[in-house]
């Protein structure tokens, strides 16, 4: 794996400033981007980001930074999309006049809980540690410097939090309907197919040849047969242009695994909770509906109904959860697939308010738009309701509409995709109000920052058996 800067190199002296006034302001130092590589990813290249103060005077150059960034959930898709997409810009801008950085769109806290995305980039050895999270880069301080520029994967719709980072916008690849117009110099993809690693793939395909390589293509593989529930015609989801991008990189990579293998171990990834905690189970997958006075959760569970309301100290874990988060209700629906790919669902309702859960349970009972089918299960927990749900099309995006009806609320309470919940409050997150990094951060050794990057450049690259 030879070294290849195909990003840029950047001193400690050069970086981003976000200024107001005359004070000064924690930011993302730099990026020594110095040909570090992710196993057969042979190029692309960055180092943690490091925070420190500065001041105007510490700049002695300007340096572009141009970021490529999924959307909020962070799902495998976005992640994924991100990172295929920053390598293949950077593998393909001549000259090299940006740093290319690839940005999860979570905390680096919350990493964890992505169980499928952890599991296949371990799978091929792609490090934690090489990742840049949307709490480890200042965005809107780059922005205001002038310095970035912003690629959206996976979503074309920025919170209003973020509605100032539109000006940097310059490439949109997204497979949901069109939802708002983008200025002409903004290259927009905004196709229906059933994953956004399909467009990144076609998009990698026009490109020079050679750049696609075993890691990328093993990356996209897997995403899109996740996405499209491994090419099933019956779940609705794949379209003509995910066969063919999965038949496109088969073709260049006949030992990519068989889909029915890739696709059941991270079907199997995403579903595994075992090492989660009831409380990261809750905000692995977390939304919220807002009534006038009252706020409603509701959690994706991949667990059956059953064995979550015997989870050891349930009922302790669901109180402290709610309190702390100030939910009166939360609604845990349960989701898991037979060998056909049909889905069984199941949901519980759980609050310490009777009157309130009876008016939810009761709103689910009698929904006709969509008809749930629920049949009570028995709960051995007094304010805990449980359900089979019959009608198992009606998926959580069908049923929040239910939801918010019985709190009285309005649509559009909460922040994100289909009101996903705001993660721990993190710098400049597009989710929060507020940035921690208001607060005095503990500066970074420069000297301890060049150490490291000098061990990673010396370390010895695999051989080509390995790629």
């Amino acid at each position: 794996m030879a070294l290849d800067a195909v990003s840029c190199h950047v001193d400690p002296h050069q970086q981003a400033q976000s200024i107001t006034g005359d004070t000064r302001y924690p930011l993302l130092i730099y990026f020594l981007i110095c040909g570090m590589a992710w196993n057969s990813l042979e190029a692309w290249v960055w180092m943690d980001g490091c925070r420190t103060w500065l001041n105007t005077e510490h700049i002695q150059r300007r340096q572009e930074v141009h970021v490529v960034m999924g959307n909020e959930a962070c799902d495998l898709d976005s992640t994924v999309s991100a990172l295929a997409l920053a390598y293949f810009l950077a593998k393909t801008s001549v000259p090299p006049r940006a740093a290319f950085i690839p940005v999860l769109n979570i905390p680096r806290a919350d990493f964890a809980l992505r169980t499928e995305t952890t599991f296949l980039l371990r799978e091929h050895s792609i490090p934690d540690s090489s990742l840049i999270f949307r709490d480890e880069i200042d965005l809107a301080g780059l922005h205001r410097a002038g310095l970035l520029s912003l690629t959206l994967v996976d979503h074309h719709v920025l919170p209003s939090a973020d509605a100032a980072l539109e000006e940097a916008v310059v490439d949109v690849l997204d497979h949901r309907p069109l939802e708002r117009e983008w200025a002409p110099s903004c290259q927009l993809t905004v196709e229906l197919v059933g994953s956004c690693a399909t467009l990144v793939t076609e998009r990698i395909a026009q490109g020079p040849p050679g750049v696609l390589d075993r890691t990328t293509a093993a990356l996209l593989h897997g995403t899109i047969l996740l996405d499209s529930v491994n090419l099933s015609p019956a779940a609705g989801k794949v379209t003509p242009r995910d066969v063919l991008c999965v038949s496109l990189l088969e073709s260049r990579f006949p030992e990519l695994p068989p889909h029915d293998s890739i696709y059941g171990a991270l079907q199997a990834a995403k579903f595994d909770i075992s090492g989660l905690t009831t409380e990261q189970m809750l905000r692995k997958d977390l939304k919220t509906v807002s009534g006038d006075e009252q706020v409603l959760a509701t959690s994706g569970i991949y667990m059956d109904i059953e064995l979550f309301l015997r989870r050891p100290g349930l009922l302790q874990d669901l109180e402290t959860f709610c309190q702390a988060r100030g939910y009166s209700v939360l609604v845990a629906m349960t989701v898991s697939f037979n060998e056909c790919y049909e889905p069984k669902r199941q949901l519980a309702v759980y609050s310490q308010h009777e009157a309130l859960r009876s008016t939810v349970c009761r709103a689910l009972e009698e929904a006709t738009t969509p008809a749930l089918q629920l049949q009570a299960l028995p709960s051995p927990w007094p304010c805990i309701s449980a359900y089979a749900q019959g009608n198992t099309l009606a998926s959580r995006k069908k049923v929040l509409p239910i939801l918010r009806a019985a709190l009285g609320g309005t649509p559009g309470t909460a922040a994100g995709l289909e009101e996903e919940v705001a993660p721990p409050p993190t710098p400049m997150n597009s989710l929060v109000e507020e940035s921690p990094l208001a607060q005095a951060v503990p500066p970074v050794c420069p000297q301890a920052v060049l150490e490291r990057v000098s061990r990673m450049a010396a370390e010895e690259p695999p051989s080509d058996s390995d790629k």
